[in-house]
């Protein structure tokens, strides 16, 4: 692989900030221009064709600040073009089209050019353009990782008789959770929706049952045959719902959540002999944990199961070219909780522009 320097004094154009402000400030997302970055080791330089917007890009935006006079770049979900790698890369050559969601720690995916170890990376499937690959990533890992790795769920369609209550179905993650439990696994998916347009969404995504969480869901889990469920995934909310939580599962259930709730008494969790389980998507790249290739792993799996026509992409809006004013649309979509699907953008248009 090579090692040389790659457009050498080179800049390239990306979105960032400076101070953590609100959307509706100009100066929240802004265009700018950088050094372009030099691969090493297990990096590869991929040349971004599109990303898409998640929840975590509008918190760390408001949380998070750079150091004074640095920027900060966002984004996790993206798909593009492998140009570079460095000396210790072996999965990837220039040339080859991959998708990925990338790392906390480093410079994200709103840039022309991204440093991505090569470990977090995986093929982009073939049957989708870069739009509707970089919609996946994210939402396809912290799905897969929150069904398999942290709940336990077993890989067997045949296997029956469990059933999986979803809370936020319609958003990112609750849309790839619906995917891969009904192909994946033997569960019976029952997916939550509060408006028409999502519980549209939910159904075409394959969920057996709809149920509304502004209502209870007990009384409407026990209309649909249902006496209590084995898994939830709170996905959003979930201090709002707890209670009701604890009341749909049947005795040790499994509840997996990916939100950061303000209170939740884990002590109501123990007369059922209910567990509890994080998902964090960023924890393998974060710690460097020895296991972090699963995550090529899990995206080379997911693109094959893309390929054979098994899940659909999850784009819900398409908002043009990646620049600071499309991004600062998005980011107040998403904070409007309104957003159905994933937002997307795609290319750089014309410099200058």
């Amino acid at each position: 692989m090579p090692t040389q320097q790659i457009f050498p004094g080179a800049s390239m154009r990306a979105v960032g900030y400076q101070h953590s402000l609100p959307v509706s400030d100009a100066d929240c997302l802004q265009d700018i221009e950088l050094p372009t970055p030099q691969p090493s080791g297990r990096d590869l330089l991929v040349e971004v064709r599109a990303v898409a917007v998640n929840p975590v890009d509008t918190k760390l935006r408001l949380a998070t600040a750079p150091e004074a006079g640095q920027w900060n770049v966002l984004g996790f979900d993206a798909a593009g073009v492998v140009v570079a790698a460095g000396d210790g890369a072996t999965l990837f050559r220039p040339g080859d089209a991959v998708w990925y969601a990338g790392d906390r720690r480093r410079a994200g995916s709103n840039a022309q050019y991204q440093l991505v170890d090569e470990r977090l990376v995986g093929a982009r499937p073939a049957t989708l353009d870069f739009a509707a690959a970089a919609a996946l990533p994210l939402t396809a890992i912290t799905a897969w990782e929150l069904l398999f790795d942290r709940l336990g769920v077993a890989r067997d369609p045949a296997r029956s008789g469990e059933s999986l209550l979803v809370l936020g179905a319609a958003g990112g993650v609750g849309s790839m959770l619906i995917q891969l439990a009904r192909r994946l696994t033997g569960l019976i998916v029952i997916g939550s929706a509060s408006r028409e347009r999502s519980r549209a969404w939910v159904e075409g995504l394959g969920a057996h049952h709809v149920v509304d969480h502004g209502r209870p869901l007990d009384a409407q889990l026990h209309a649909l045959g249902h006496t209590g469920v084995d898994y939830v995934t709170s996905l959003t909310h979930t201090d709002q719902h707890f209670a009701q939580i604890v009341e749909c599962l049947r005795p040790q259930g499994r509840l997996g959540l990916i939100d950061d709730p303000q209170a939740i008494d884990i002590r109501a969790l123990k007369p059922k002999s209910l567990s509890l389980h994080w998902e964090y998507m960023f924890t393998r790249s974060f710690f460097g944990t020895e296991d972090m290739v699963a995550q090529h792993e899990i995206l080379q799996q997911l693109a094959a199961l893309v390929d054979a026509g098994e899940i659909r992409t999850t784009l819900g809006e398409h908002y043009g070219e990646i620049n600071a004013v499309n991004l600062r649309r998005a980011h107040a979509h998403l904070e409007s909780g309104a957003a159905v699907g994933k937002v997307v953008l795609e290319g750089w248009g014309e410099a200058g522009a």
